[in-house]
């Protein structure tokens, strides 16, 4: 009998797929290395985060350019892979907590933060760095590939593509912007697309400069026509675009600005007064 439970039980690890190659179960750390670090280098990253017992995976200068190339000139990526990262999963609810080193000179939080969010990554600590000066573009490459060691499972490509050339774009758009204009730019457009979802990239062109002139951005026709083709790719993808619009409106920071008023205090004690009354209610069901 007990020799048939133990055949029973090893079947059902290998139905429920247990042998395969993940993390998630003994490991919620992932370090991402740049593969051309020399060992030393290395050693002054994995002190930098805290390795413990994170699990170390590399980045080869390849996969950026897989990933990066088409978005943008080879000189920036570089020929050799230095960017690093450490990806840490919370539990749901938790958001994006992200700091970018001074190293990385190319790439700050609020545009790591949209492009994982468009990856449907939502709840983790992340950390960017870099021994010496670096543009960072390659980091977001460590950073999806670490997710999939953690949860086993494939982030689809064409998600992957979308998020590097967002975060190639939002960087562009920066060069004109502040990254608060250009931060909460993106995520209205988000937002406007989840409720008004553009049926041709001449529509999703029309929209994208009407808000850009009606939040005060400053855009160019190219960029235009380079965010309607994202956002159309987004459209074919597999994104929940409910999900996107909601952590969009969460991580804007007019939405910040505007809970920090007299107005938004004012809501916030509306909104309290509401769930009080709205518990009593309920309590005297019971009663």
């Amino acid at each position: 009998m007990k020799r048939n439970l133990k055949i029973i039980f090893l079947l059902a690890l290998l139905i429920l797929g247990i042998n395969n190659t993940t993390y998630a179960d003994s490991v919620n750390s992932v370090i991402s290395l740049g593969a051309d670090l020399t060992d030393e280098q290395k050693n002054v990253i994995l002190e930098e985060f805290e390795a413990g017992d994170s699990l170390i995976i590399e980045v080869t200068n390849e996969e950026e350019h897989k990933y990066l190339g088409e978005f943008i000139s080879a000189d920036k990526i570089g020929s050799q892979a230095l960017s690093n990262a450490k990806l840490t999963l919370r539990e749901e609810g938790s958001g994006l907590n992200i700091k970018v080193s001074d190293k990385i000179i190319y790439i700050n939080e609020d545009m790591f933060r949209n492009a994982l969010l468009t990856a449907g990554i939502t709840d983790a600590d992340v950390l960017v760095s870099a021994p010496f000066e670096v543009t960072g573009t390659g980091a977001l490459t460590g950073i999806l590939k670490s997710y999939e060691a953690l949860t086993g499972k494939d982030l689809p490509e064409e998600v992957k593509e979308i998020s590097n050339e967002e975060l190639v774009l939002t960087y562009d758009l920066s060069k004109m912007n502040s990254s608060d204009e250009v931060t909460d730019f993106m995520n209205i457009i988000k937002v406007d697309f989840a409720k008004n979802m553009p049926e041709t990239k001449e529509e999703a062109k029309t929209l994208i400069l009407n808000l850009a002139e009606s939040n005060n951005v400053k855009i160019s026709d190219d960029q235009a026509d380079q965010l309607a083709d994202l956002f159309m790719k987004m459209k074919n993808a597999n994104i929940d675009w409910n999900k996107l619009a909601d952590t969009a409106i969460e991580y804007s920071s007019k939405a910040a600005e505007f809970l920090k008023s007299d107005q938004g205090q004012s809501f916030l004690q509306g909104l309290k007064e509401f769930l009080v009354n709205l518990i009593d209610w309920i309590a005297s069901l019971f009663k």
